[in-house]
């Protein structure tokens, strides 16, 4: 038994994303605990959440704007990370790795919604 989210790669792939985002964040300074480590754990972690919501009972065109916050979400991650980085709490090699999975999953959740009809 399991719900149909979790058969979805998408929702699979953006909970390692979710992971990953918070074990960088949480490398960031205690100053920066209710500012930016804040905002990109709860923008990472909506990015499984959205996925996981618009699948149960809901139309394929509310599917589709979920998957949409999901995307919007990823923009959000990635504002956060250029935001570490430009306050050197990230070095350019951790920023490049995340990056690069940021780009791959936001690619991924589109391409999904755009087969969604």
């Amino acid at each position: 038994m399991s719900f149909k989210f979790e058969k979805l790669i998408i929702w699979q792939e953006s909970m390692r994303y979710g992971e990953t985002i918070f074990l960088l964040s949480n490398k960031l300074p205690e100053s920066e605990k209710f500012n930016l480590i804040s905002q990109i754990q709860r923008a990472a972690d909506s990015i499984a959440l959205n996925i996981a919501e618009g699948s149960i009972l809901q139309s394929k065109l509310e599917f589709k704007r979920f998957l949409g916050y999901s995307i919007r979400s990823i923009a959000e991650v990635v504002t956060c990370l250029y935001k570490a980085k430009y306050r050197n709490y990230i070095d350019e090699t951790e920023f490049q790795t995340v990056y690069e999975f940021s780009y791959k999953l936001m690619n991924s959740i589109i391409s999904f919604r755009n087969k969604v009809e």
